[in-house]
């Protein structure tokens, strides 16, 4: 499994535009791509932060460097509106081994 996580700040008081943004037209591109497996969308207990850190899970890299370059500057602009900083996006190996319950909860 493969996971892209994405680091940015959101404009706090476009904080609900924003998540709506990511249900309606974000989530339903993604569900139609290729190994896309889930997205976490992780917001701070402080409403003063503003960090938000939006991980996405695919069945294999081949997959997600696909949707990175082929639908990953639409989503970008998508999300603009929102941002106060640029998307950071970091990719990463999941280690399934460690984590079988949550693997399992992925493939249901």
């Amino acid at each position: 499994m493969f996971a892209r996580i994405l680091e940015f700040e959101v404009k706090m008081e476009k904080k609900q535009d924003f998540i709506k943004t990511l249900k309606n037209e974000v989530l339903p591109i993604l569900k139609k791509q290729p190994g896309f497996l889930e997205l976490l969308p992780f917001f701070s207990e402080k409403f003063e932060e503003k960090k938000v850190i939006n991980i996405s899970f695919w069945d294999q890299k081949l997959n997600a460097e696909r949707y990175e370059k082929e639908v990953f500057p639409k989503i970008q602009e998508i999300v603009k509106p929102y941002l106060t900083t640029p998307i950071v996006v970091r990719n990463y190996l999941l280690e399934t081994t460690l984590c079988e319950h949550f693997e399992k909860a992925l493939a249901a």
